[in-house]
């Protein structure tokens, strides 16, 4: 037989999660102290870097890239934000991206009708016309605004969009739209600024000939990055990273393979293939031969790209999860803002935290093995490494550890802090 016509070789599952893994910057602590450029590098690594303004423990953007920078100032993310380097807009949900890729969030479709906070812009702008027009005639005049600038007239009496002062809604509209974009943060809130200012100071700078793309292209190269950011992955997967429509179909990336743009692979227990990108033809071959291993231990932000897909999570790392902050207390199962905890390539439970800043003291209010996680010496010192490194990173190096289960972790976790002091 000729070895070119063979059949590719079935890549395990585990493997497959080595490559995502690998893909993410999740597979290997970084080997020295991070650098400035590390961040964007990462973001740009990821495609987007999703915003949430829970911070029980850090803001969840933070987070994110501390699960793969490590010790890093929170300060580096709002100054490359400020320098022109990311920039915000909707995407999977309100995400930073890099400055080389806002064209292509900017362009391709219609802004009015991608995303549902787009589709809420462009009614509100149908029913608000007159005073969202002057609020952006008075920005252009007068220069960039944040939402406290204007006083609440009135108590918010509904959920959502409509629970803001008539001005921010409006500020959040024409950034939807759009006509707005966010200069810089002041105490993580939105400074508003005319999108043609923002646009102006992007390093690398704007590219308008991306932003004029069709649709079409604009489409194939989300996939693209997509497949390239999951290191892995089945068509059915694709879409919810970009929030593409209509989902994505094997047939769809016929193109890209004949192109040699993807690679396809047998994946054990997927019916359909698996996708590849061809920038990480090396690292497929390594996941073949054995040869990527997992050594990175770390706690996971809810609204990391790596678990927000439930129905990909559970199928790649048999982790079933849930965000539970938006569940009421009674029911919740885990805790308020619960952190997946990656293990040396496997997903092995779950931790409940809140940071005291004022007093010093990281409280782990609970954390949960999965049923078939071994309580190894292995475990234990990487565990609580990766506990001690992040309350130490919030400024809160007391460590306070409630219920554990199983209970015997507890003992484990507190004998390695105290070998480690």
């Amino acid at each position: 037989m000729n070895p070119a016509s063979a059949a590719p070789r079935v890549l395990s599952l585990t493997h497959a999660r080595l490559l995502q893994l690998y893909a993410q910057g999740l597979l290997q602590p970084l080997r020295r102290n991070p650098r400035r450029a590390d961040l964007v590098a990462a973001i740009e690594r990821m495609c987007l870097l999703q915003i949430d303004t829970i911070h029980v423990v850090a803001r969840s953007p933070y987070l994110v890239l501390h699960s793969r920078l490590g010790y890093y100032p929170m300060t580096w993310l709002d100054e490359a934000l400020a320098n022109g380097q990311l920039a915000e807009c909707w995407a999977h949900e309100a995400c930073f991206v890099s400055a080389a890729d806002i064209a292509r969030h900017r362009g391709g479709h219609d802004r009015r009708t991608h995303h549902w906070a787009q589709r809420n812009a462009a009614r509100m702008h149908r029913e608000q016309r007159a005073d969202m027009e002057k609020m952006l005639a008075d920005i252009r005049a007068s220069g960039p605004v944040r939402a406290a600038d204007f006083a609440r007239s009135r108590a918010a009496d509904k959920p959502g969009w409509w629970a803001w002062k008539p001005e921010k809604r409006w500020l959040e509209a024409w950034f939807a739209l759009g006509e707005l974009m966010v200069a810089r943060r002041e105490n993580f809130q939105r400074v508003y600024d005319l999108a043609e200012n923002v646009l102006a100071r992007l390093d690398p700078p704007f590219d308008a000939a991306a932003e004029a793309l069709s649709a079409e292209v604009q489409r194939q190269r989300a996939i693209v990055d997509t497949v390239r950011a999951l290191g892995v992955t089945p068509a059915a997967w694709i879409a919810d990273y970009f929030r593409l429509k209509p989902k994505v179909t094997d047939r769809e990336l016929t193109p890209l393979l004949a192109s040699g743009e993807l690679l396809a692979v047998p994946v054990q227990g997927w019916a359909s293939p698996g996708y590849v990108h061809r920038d990480h033809a090396e690292a497929l071959d390594k996941a073949r031969r054995g040869r990527l291993r997992a050594t990175h231990t770390a706690l996971l932000s809810p609204f990391d790209p790596l678990v927000w897909d439930r129905a990909r999570v559970l199928a790649m790392f048999d982790f079933e999860y849930t965000i539970e902050c938006y569940t009421p207390a009674a029911k919740r199962r885990y805790g308020y803002f619960v952190l997946p905890i990656l293990h040396r390539g496997r997903l092995i439970g779950r931790l409940d935290a809140k940071a005291h800043r004022g007093d010093g003291i990281f409280e782990v209010k609970a954390l949960f093995l999965q049923p078939d996680a071994e309580i190894t010496p292995q475990l234990s010192r990487d565990l609580a490494g990766a506990i001690a490194a992040t309350a130490c990173w919030h400024g809160t190096a007391q460590i306070v550890l409630g219920k554990t289960v199983p209970a015997a972790l507890a003992r484990e976790l507190r004998a390695s802090w105290k070998a480690a002091h």
